[in-house]
């Protein structure tokens, strides 16, 4: 295994600065421009992405992103990247992130894969510099070594961890159908037809707001701690322990979650408490049909108040007609949480298998692909 510096099998691009593209250029159709916030796991996330003009992407055509290259976080969580697949061909990256486009002697998803792997991030968050806000740059990630084996056995690699990051991927787009089906109901039930028995009122007649917390000083356990951008880590006690709906307080207002397990919300997102039964999930789809973000009350980060929450105007149906809802669409989130729970064990799995796989650990060289 001969090891490089990845200056010397990859260019290393940051994206356009500030003075490059102002806010008020974006549009409200055009080509995507990831930033930080959609760094998922593997692929991009789509939430509230901003685009682009046709004439913004020529003017700035040395930030198209071309399948196979790795975008980085360029601020804050520096270890954050993902990989570009042939669905988002074409898009751009902004100034706040890193390009990694791999040159041939270097199989492109081998190369995500070593980025993932614990020592390599902790590595990069090592090198980042800054007190306040960690920060990489070209130099710095141009210096990195990264140990190649024969392209076969990176190819032999990439596949075998990519077969489980494919089958979490199919798990979410099941979920995604899944929850649109449940919204489709919520539709049906309570805004395109109503019912004598509901009435008018206010989402504080069915939830008390509450504060998450900061999470930093508990040990590490089994309860997942939800951030805006889903869970963080896993603590050792809950916050709260029962059906739960998260609403963001700073950040992307409209990543509103549902819960139904014990959970830790931090400080940035506020957590939910019910106060009729069956509601969690009619309290989800209403919140999540609504732009949350258009009711921004922040000025540099977008923010939410119990204020704008406890006043929105909701339908509230009788008790019947949420046990009714209740009824049609708890098979739906029971298959959801079966995925999520296979998606767990997968991704556990994987990144078990990602180092062992690395080092050379666990032999590759008769396997077919």
């Amino acid at each position: 295994m001969k090891i490089y510096l990845l200056g010397n099998i990859a260019n290393v691009q940051t994206g356009p600065f500030g003075s490059q593209l102002h806010k008020e250029d974006y549009v409200e159709f055009g080509t995507p421009m990831v930033t930080v916030e959609h760094l998922g796991n593997r692929a991009f996330t789509k939430q509230n992405l901003p685009m682009i003009s046709d004439s913004d992407k020529k003017r700035l055509n040395k930030y198209v992103l071309n399948e196979g290259d790795i975008v980085f976080s360029r601020v804050g969580s520096v270890d954050r990247c993902s990989y570009v697949d042939n669905k988002h061909l074409g898009w751009m990256f902004s100034g706040r992130c890193l390009r990694i486009r791999p040159c041939n002697v270097v199989y492109p998803l081998y190369l995500y894969y070593y980025f993932c792997m614990e020592n390599t991030k902790q590595f990069i968050r090592n090198i980042a510099v800054g007190a306040t806000m960690p920060s990489i740059n070209t130099k710095l990630m141009k210096d990195l070594e990264v140990p190649l084996p024969t392209m076969e056995i990176q190819q032999k690699i990439a596949s075998i961890l990519s077969a489980l990051d494919d089958k979490i991927e199919l798990n979410n787009k099941i979920n995604e159908n899944l929850e649109s089906q449940a919204q489709a109901i919520y539709q049906s039930m309570f805004i395109s037809t109503h019912h004598e028995t509901d009435r008018m009122g206010l989402l504080s007649e069915l939830i008390t707001v509450k504060y998450g917390k900061d999470h930093k000083k508990l040990n590490d356990g089994i309860y997942p701690v939800y951030g805006s951008g889903g869970i963080m880590r896993y603590v050792e006690k809950p916050i709260y322990e029962k059906e739960s709906v998260l609403i963001p307080r700073k950040g992307s207002l409209n990543n509103v979650m549902y819960v139904d397990e014990p959970f830790w919300s931090v400080d940035t997102m506020f957590y939910t408490e019910m106060k009729m039964p069956n509601a969690a999930k009619y309290v989800f789809h209403f919140v999540k049909s609504k732009d949350l973000a258009s009711l921004n009350a922040g000025s540099a980060v977008p923010s939410m108040t119990t204020d704008i929450l406890n006043s929105m105007e909701v339908r509230i149906p009788s008790m019947e007609r949420l046990a009714e809802f209740e009824e049609l669409v708890a098979p739906l989130y029971r298959t959801i949480k079966g995925n999520i729970c296979q998606s767990a064990s997968l991704a556990s799995l994987r990144d078990t298998l990602l180092p062992k796989l690395m080092n050379g650990e666990i032999d590759v060289s008769e396997v077919k692909i």
